[in-house]
């Protein structure tokens, strides 16, 4: 059953208010009958049922607002019912100059028994509506002979000159022999006593002097009554013998308290011409909490009837409610990984595969070396890759499956950071040549984003690896720092990760970030590989000969790997390490390895804080003898926060370091705290104990170094490239069941 379903039941409601909205309006519009110069027939029928010396009795009314709940289900109802010969709109008797606004009025008053004329007011000028008007009712300005009493048509609304109307309505008025003369203006010459609701300047008669000349000659010709809508309320005003009279409660918005409620005014003409007339209170005995209720609802009714722009608001609304429903309620989801999926004809050949990368070798960095590492490993399983890169001025002249990109831009102290000229239709030729299986992006930005537009465009599958956290590189970024790191690296990681057919992260924490922000697209939690073997390699010779050439004697060494940039927190270490050298006696070096545009300015603050003895900024070290440097160690430490992984501390415990880090992402997943090192808060009191206790206990100290050790044998390169492969070859699967089906289709 549909009801024991609520979801399913707001999507029919939804879906049957569209329905209606969209035929209500063509209905409007195409199939109700065309009418024109109504006040023609109108003026007729007055004549039939009015003649001269006798009294007449008609109603005024203001702001029907196409009001169906007060106009046309409760005033109609009262003056078919009453004794009165006609009714008189005194303006907005629409809620705007739409067509479908007059159409909807036109409706309404077919349900009046009596014959009605209406004023040009303000609604009725919006929107083009003076054209509708003028076609469907009759001239904005014009005068009806009723009985023994002259009425009078004016148009404030600016469409026609004021001064003409003056002019005309001198020339009638000298020569009218009327008994009763009463005029209907939209707009009130007066602003009546008391607050009015929602009342502006421009809801009154302008400019002055139209004002001063309607005055001057309703007091020159004895014009007894003048009525005006455009207010949501009733007033009186008397100017010499003329009453001005404002009548705005025929619908629209109405408050329901003693200035602004439902009503109509009773005008009644004697035999002899005079004028009287009667409020007539249109009450609903409600509560007055309900009754202001319902004043605030037959103000949002209305807003369905303001204009085209909005009814298409409302009709997008719902229909996109409706939508969102139907794609929650009908739409079949499948949470889990595609599992009749056959990777095994992808796995039993050679692949081609094409790496977009904004940095790579000689540029010393964590993806540059994943890079280089994975790539070793699919050449070691017979796969052919070409990598897309930026040119650096020391790179190997000798270096094979490698496509440089010369730069439009280099950025930073040292101009590490390339910014690769994307334009050169030589890269999209080299690759279109190479016809990659699959392309790997490993940036989200810049040439990974033209290694994802290559993808579609050679239709091949398109893998990314999410190696940094984005939002800590606010700092190389033109914007205001918040509003990147807050909204647009999310929003940027999110929107490339959708549009790739696959996910690689080397965490699980990583992953639940990318599923946090929004990332829909299959994800393969994979860590990045390292050449563990290459550690285990290493002699206690070279590392008697290292520390010879370093001048080291018997302290302990604490090593560190890191670009020297903001994001690597190196301050906090700096800081801790010389907060540490007062809190030990154990004697320690505090090696930094590692180069970037901040070294000048770190070296400045060692020599500020006096710590030459201790903290030694090593520069970059061949990658060739990295393997040396980690096994000089007694202990790894580490503070960045902008890691996904921290690669460089599963290399530190192949060499058998124990590892105190700053907790985030990546870290997380990586170290075990008491096992194989320490976590802790990013403060600098308990990260500089947890080092401290590494220096001063040597049997803990040896105990989480062979845990450590343990740890790291499970991320070999070649299990890191056999893994990939297998990922590649399942989303190449994945690609060509959708191709197949598409083609069944």
């Amino acid at each position: 059953m549909i009801f024991r379903n609520p979801l399913k039941l707001l999507f029919y409601l939804c879906l049957l208010i569209v329905v209606l909205l969209v035929g209500y309006k063509l209905y409007l519009n195409l199939f109700m009958e065309e009418y024109e110069g109504v006040h023609t027939g109108q003026v007729e029928r007055i004549e039939r049922l009015t003649q001269a010396g006798e009294p007449f009795s008609f109603a005024v009314v203001g702001n029907i607002n196409n009001s169906v709940g007060i106009f046309e289900q409760r005033i109609i109802p009262l003056l078919n019912n009453s004794d009165l010969d006609f009714m008189v709109s005194a303006g907005n008797a629409v809620s705007g100059g739409g067509e479908d606004k007059y159409r909807a009025l036109h409706g309404t008053l077919s349900h009046l028994d009596m014959p009605y004329l209406l004023t040009f007011g303000a609604h009725e000028y919006e929107d083009f509506g003076s054209f509708r008007f003028y076609d469907h009712f009759g001239p904005h300005f014009f005068s009806v002979a009723v009985g023994n009493a002259r009425l009078m048509f004016l148009d404030s609304t600016g469409k026609t000159p004021w001064q003409w109307q003056v002019r005309w309505l001198d020339d009638l008025l000298s020569q009218d022999s009327s008994a009763a003369r009463i005029a209907f203006i939209g707009h009130p010459p007066f602003e009546p006593e008391g607050d009015m609701p929602f009342d502006r300047d421009e809801d009154y008669l302008h400019p002055a002097e139209f004002r001063a000349a309607l005055i001057g000659i309703a007091d020159r010709y004895d014009i007894d009554r003048v009525f005006s809508a455009n207010l949501s309320a009733f007033s009186e005003t008397q100017s010499g013998n003329t009453q001005f009279i404002t009548t705005g409660g025929a619908g629209g918005l109405i408050l329901n308290d003693d200035t602004s409620f439902y009503h109509y005014v009773r005008v009644d003409v004697s035999a002899d011409g005079e004028v009287s007339h009667s409020l007539q209170r249109v009450g609903n005995g409600q509560h007055p909490v309900l009754k202001r209720l319902e004043g605030l609802w037959f103000f949002i009714y209305s807003l369905f009837y303001t204009g085209y722009i909005n009814f298409l608001l409302i009709v997008a609304l719902f229909a996109a409610v409706a939508i969102k429903l139907y794609g929650a309620i009908f739409v079949a989801k499948d949470y889990y990984p595609d599992y009749d999926l056959d990777p095994a004809p992808w796995l039993d050949k050679p692949l081609r595969i094409a790496m977009f990368t904004n940095n790579y070798l000689p540029f010393i960095g964590g993806v540059p070396i994943s890079i280089d590492r994975l790539r070793r490993g699919l050449e070691h399983l017979g796969d052919r890759l070409l990598i897309v890169a930026p040119r650096y001025r020391d790179q190997s002249p000798e270096e094979s499956g490698v496509l440089r990109v010369p730069s439009l831009l280099a950025m930073g102290e040292k101009r590490e950071f390339r910014l690769a000229n994307i334009f050169l239709a030589r890269i999209r030729r080299g690759v279109r040549d190479f016809r990659p299986d699959i392309i790997h992006l490993h940036h989200p930005i810049w040439l990974g984003s033209l290694g994802l537009f290559m993808a579609r465009r050679l239709r091949v599958p398109a893998i990314y690896t999410y190696h940094t956290r984005l939002e800590h590189y606010a700092h190389f970024v033109p914007l205001p720092g918040m509003l990147f790191r807050n909204l647009i690296s999310h929003a940027l990681i999110k929107r490339f990760a959708n549009k790739c057919d696959g996910i690689i992260v080397p965490t699980d924490s990583t992953e639940e970030y990318l599923r946090m922000i929004g990332v829909k697209t299959p994800t393969f939690v994979q860590p990045t590989g390292i050449e563990y073997q290459r550690f285990q390699d290493v002699t206690p010779e070279q590392v008697l000969d290292l520390r010879k050439q370093l001048g080291l004697g018997a302290e302990k060494v604490l090593i560190s790997v890191s670009r020297l940039s903001n994001e690597k927190n190196i301050d906090f270490m700096i800081e801790a390490i010389n907060e540490l050298r007062h809190q030990t006696d154990v004697p320690f070096r505090f090696l930094m390895i590692g180069d970037g545009h901040q070294k000048d300015r770190l070296q400045q603050k060692l020599e500020h804080l006096k710590l030459d003895d201790h903290v030694t900024l090593v520069g970059a070290v061949p990658p060739d003898d990295m393997a040396i440097w980690y096994r000089l160690g007694d202990a790894f430490v580490f503070a960045s926060k902008s890691e996904t992984q921290g690669m460089v501390i599963l290399e530190a415990m192949a060499a058998g370091l124990p590892v105190v880090a700053v907790r985030s992402s990546g870290i997380d997943d990586v170290v075990r705290h008491g096992v194989n090192g320490f976590k802790t808060p990013e403060r600098q009191d308990q990260w500089q104990e947890a080092v401290r206790q590494l220096l001063e206990n040597d049997g803990h100290r040896e105990e989480l170094a062979k845990q450590a050790l343990a740890f790291a044998r499970d991320f070999s390169i070649d299990r890191f490239a056999d893994d990939i492969r297998r990922i590649y070859a399942t989303t190449l699967a994945q690609a060509d069941k959708k191709r197949k089906r598409r083609h069944r289709a």
